[in-house]
């Protein structure tokens, strides 16, 4: 069987970069992917704004120029589902829902998922009024009414984007504050069909076939409300994507795998890069940065062991 250097799990920003550099560094790699496109998160990103060089780049165009450097290189993909890994005579085995691969090292790249909300008919209507991607979906709701859950940058961008598509947004946030950065927060105070609901949290997605409204909770108090709304648009952030190394590699309490800058986890072999390792920001600019610093710490675990 074909021994690989380093086996990369995830072709998002953090993989592809890996990718890259372990290229140049001559490392026989390969990477695993298994959704239909390389670029992660970013690829329902409607605007990137704070990459450097790349000043108002469409989040999908991002992704396929990553990918495309990462091609250009000799990048060898396989579109699989990687189930788990084992330790096997010092090496490492990827298996995946098709084939087995052989691998010095892996890389952990899998990145997050979206949080989920956990109430009644968030799954029943799932992929019907209920979405995580307002780019992805957006254009389905176009002259209605929508609301967008959350605080963060994602949500805030989210109703920027559906103001210029839907009749009115509603923004609903559990705090007064919000987590994402002033100048979008005032961009999206100053948008005239954006209407905040501040203070509240979901308790309920109505809806038969559709979403036909959203069911609101005053967060300290017992004030109810229900939006007439025909989307609900969930940003509240994401969870890692973990299945394949719990018990393998040290997690902290939320499911990250614990490792530095260097990429090293506590488990020889196996290192982490991006949005699935412990840090405190996660953004596009340090997984690319966190994909190189691992295949750096993967060259000096190889060549000194």
């Amino acid at each position: 069987m074909e021994l690989y250097d380093v086996a990369i799990i995830g072709s998002g920003p953090a993989g592809l970069s890996a990718a890259v550099y372990a290229l140049r560094a001559e490392l026989k790699t390969v990477v695993f992917e298994r959704d239909s496109m390389s670029g992660g998160q970013v690829l329902n990103t409607n605007e990137v704004d704070n990459y450097l060089g790349m000043p108002k780049m469409d989040g999908f165009d991002l992704g396929t120029k990553f990918r495309e450097h990462a091609e250009q290189m000799g990048m060898k993909i396989i579109s699989a589902q990687v189930m788990q890994i084992e330790k096997q005579e010092g090496n490492w085995k990827v298996i995946t829902d098709g084939e087995t691969y052989m691998t010095k090292t892996v890389l952990l790249a899998t990145g997050t998922r979206y949080r989920k909300l956990e109430i009644p008919g968030e799954a029943e209507l799932s992929g019907r009024g209920v979405s995580y991607c307002a780019t992805c979906d957006g254009a389905f709701f176009r002259n209605r009414e929508v609301a967008v859950i959350g605080g963060g940058d994602v949500a805030v961008e989210d109703a920027l984007y559906l103001s210029r598509i839907c009749k009115k947004v509603y923004v609903i946030h559990r705090r007064e504050g919000f987590r994402a950065a002033p100048s979008l927060v005032s961009r999206m105070k100053e948008t005239e069909n954006i209407e905040l609901v501040l203070g509240f949290v979901p308790e309920k997605i109505t809806g038969t076939d559709t979403v036909d409204g959203l069911m609101i909770k005053e967060r300290d108090g017992e004030e109810r409300r229900e939006l007439s709304v025909s989307g609900v648009f969930v940003a509240i952030g994401t969870v890692p994507v973990n299945e394949i190394y719990i018990g393998i590699v040290a997690s902290d309490e939320a499911g990250y795998a614990i490792a530095g800058e260097d990429g090293k986890t506590q488990t020889e072999g196996i290192f982490a890069a991006g949005d699935i390792r412990t840090k405190k920001f996660r953004q596009i600019v340090t997984a690319v940065a966190d994909g190189a610093n691992a295949i750096h710490s993967i060259e000096e675990y190889l060549t000194t062991g």
